[in-house]
């Protein structure tokens, strides 16, 4: 199988080029990536243990459903075939925020997304090892008890999701 080739950004999120994945991760390029947060009609945010296989990350927690852009693909594009990809669900999702991609968001310039609903969830076993359905505070308590079992990425997010869309928000 081919190896993905990604847009490479600039600070802007302005596409300057393209890159196979292994040289965007090993140079530390800025590029694309599209979160999305499944709840169920509890409240309760899914998180998921990466595979082992995974090349960043390996066995730790992070998003419901996660990935990268592929060269030329559009955040709402990515958002749902990531979904469908890796828990197998294809329900509408919301658009919550972006955030510049850095350090901190494994240089991913970064959409989040969010879903609802209670379908029955169909995981990929290549890209996650378990999925746990848990209340978003709870999931907070964890962080901070044990950050890194979780992925940078997810850390940030959450953070984000837990101060401007759990209080208050549907």
């Amino acid at each position: 199988m081919p190896e993905e080739i990604f847009d490479v950004c600039d600070a802007n999120d302005r596409v300057i080029g393209q890159a196979p994945r292994s040289d965007v991760h090993a140079r530390r390029l800025l590029h694309r990536a599209v979160h999305i947060f499944v709840l169920n009609t509890r409240g309760e945010l899914l998180i998921h243990k990466r595979s082992a296989t995974k090349d960043e990350y390996p066995l730790c927690y992070t998003s419901s459903a996660s990935g990268h852009l592929g060269a030329g693909e559009t955040y709402d594009e990515a958002a749902p075939r990531e979904l469908e990809e890796e828990l197998g669900l294809t329900t509408p999702i919301e658009y919550l925020a972006s955030f510049r991609g850095g350090p901190e968001l494994a240089m991913e310039h970064t959409a989040l997304y969010r879903t609802v609903t209670d379908a029955p969830l169909h995981p990929d076993p290549g890209e996650i090892a378990e999925v746990e359905f848990l209340p978003v505070d709870a999931i907070v308590e964890r962080v901070r008890a044990t950050p890194d079992c979780f992925t940078p990425p997810f850390r940030v997010l959450l953070a984000w999701y837990a101060e401007n869309c759990q209080r208050g928000a549907p």
